[in-house]
């Protein structure tokens, strides 16, 4: 169970950082409710996560999808770079969080 409240944590953390290029620096009402929401729910289930899994591997791997998947959310949502240099670089930090799941203890 720790690792599916993990990986919802990492999911709403992709939401709330996609999500502040619609804040427009949290001005926008609805939106920034919305990254807050996504924000506090993301911090509990990390927390939910930890209780059961290293602290060390749960925040690495939290970090790991959200930086992969907020990028990945860039390039198709708000046209940004696809370079192929870039999707390496992606390709990098996922392969380190499946090696971080597959070593957890």
């Amino acid at each position: 169970m720790h690792w599916t409240y993990l990986l919802i944590a990492a999911a709403l953390e992709i939401v709330w950082a996609t999500g502040l290029k619609y804040t427009a620096g949290f001005t926008r009402l609805w939106p920034s409710v919305g990254v807050g929401l996504a924000m506090a729910g993301s911090m509990f289930l990390l927390a939910l996560a930890a209780r059961g899994l290293p602290i060390g591997t749960a925040y690495a791997v939290w970090t790991g999808i959200g930086a992969a998947g907020t990028a990945i959310a860039g390039i198709v949502l708000f046209h940004e770079s696809a370079a192929a240099l870039r999707l390496v670089c992606i390709a990098l930090i996922v392969t380190g969080v499946i090696g971080l799941r597959l070593l957890a203890r």
